[in-house]
């Protein structure tokens, strides 16, 4: 009852609600879309990644998944399409990226979901297996045997696989890598009748204690799943919608309840749109205005209220003028003295004693003896 199917331009699949969907993007099958490689005669094994998404939207639907463990393998869209979506044909678009050439490939995938008439099953159990990926998980040759596995110990008329989830997916972490060590999957699986008594094994209050103190329970069927899978029993979930109850509860509306306002309407298209021109303009129209008289008031007070140095002198007494002119020509008369001075230099300067004897050395320069080259000490002669 699982749906496989290979990826073919614009394929067509008719997937059943509540049943896994399983679609294989083949990287063989993409290469031909690509050039050829270079060098003739050496096989082609470029690395190709594959996007994909609900057309005209950037994601897939919720319930659909991806996965592709490295550009070397294929991937794997997968999942379990809902009572909502019967009826509703759904196109994904498939973009395979070449890494090495940097060309694109696209195709179209129509998933044409049919109602189950035999869905949904009553008796539901969810496996978690440790010593499996989900992309190991998903080749049909494996599933295949789980699901025979699980018939023989179920031994039920009607057996489906309804869904698989990573235990990534449910915030398990990354395993370490080292001894092969697997993510783990769960897989979930619908039948028609009850569950067996290897399946109920589980709620025994013995294995119950031993779960809880993180020990493996005694499941008598385990060696039927041993040989190739590696199942957690404690954490494995039966469901049987036969015995649930309704929970729904009717709101009485009182104190802290907001009053219904019914659903969402947004605004129709036909609403005019609105012209936003006249308020730019207010926006840059105004302030640059008001700047631009402030710049003319500034301009005027600086540039032509200007007295001048002929009005300020009108307005000055003449004597006030005659003393300020005798300053600086005083000022000026200094300033080219002291570029031309002469002045012999201070006794406390000069040597007093003589180097060597000790005795009383009087002046060596006279008045007309050019003292400007005199250096302050006198060299031993």
């Amino acid at each position: 009852y699982t749906i496989l199917s290979k990826v073919h331009s614009d394929r067509n699949v008719y997937p059943s609600a509540g049943v896994l969907f399983v679609h294989v993007l083949e990287r063989e099958y993409f290469k031909g879309e690509f050039p050829p490689y270079p060098k003739p005669g050496e096989i082609s094994n470029d690395p190709i990644t594959f996007n994909t998404n609900l057309m005209g939207y950037p994601d897939r639907p919720g319930w659909l998944r991806y996965i592709q463990r490295t550009p070397y393998s294929d991937g794997v869209l997968y999942g379990s399409p809902t009572v909502e979506n019967v009826g509703k044909p759904t196109v994904i678009e498939i973009t395979a990226y070449n890494r090495r050439t940097f060309e694109t490939a696209r195709r179209n995938l129509i998933i044409n979901i049919m109602s189950a008439e035999d869905f949904p099953l009553p008796y539901q159990a969810e496996f978690f297996i440790r010593n499996m990926n989900v992309e190991e998980m998903l080749a049909s040759e494996v599933l295949g045997d789980f699901l025979g596995a699980v018939k023989n110990v179920w031994q039920p008329e009607r057996l489906n696989a309804i869904n698989i989830t990573s235990a990534l997916d449910r915030g398990g972490r990354v395993p370490l890598p080292i001894n092969d060590m697997k993510e783990g999957v769960y897989v979930m699986v619908g039948a028609d009748v009850p569950f067996s008594s290897c399946l109920r094994e589980v709620e025994n209050p013995q294995n119950q204690l031993r779960c809880s103190q993180e020990m493996e329970p005694l499941i008598t069927c385990d060696k039927k799943f041993r040989t190739q899978f590696h199942i957690d029993w404690c954490k494995i979930s039966l469901v049987d919608n036969t015995k649930q109850v309704s929970t729904f509860q009717e709101v009485i509306r009182g104190e802290g309840i907001l009053p219904d306002g019914g659903e969402y309407k947004p605004p129709s298209d036909t609403l005019k749109s609105r012209d936003y021109y006249s308020d730019f303009l207010i926006t840059l129209a105004v302030p640059s205005a008001i700047a631009l008289v402030l710049f003319l008031i500034l301009a005027y007070i600086m540039c032509c209220r200007r007295e001048g140095v002929e009005k300020r002198n009108m307005q000055t007494p003449d004597i006030q003028l005659v003393h300020h002119s005798a300053i600086q020509k005083s000022t000026k008369e200094l300033r080219d003295m002291s570029k031309n001075r002469e002045i012999a230099w201070p006794l406390s300067t000069l040597p007093v004693f003589h180097p060597v004897t000790g005795e009383i050395v009087p002046p060596l320069h006279t008045d007309s003896y050019d003292n400007t080259s005199m250096p302050l000490m006198q060299t031993q002669q």
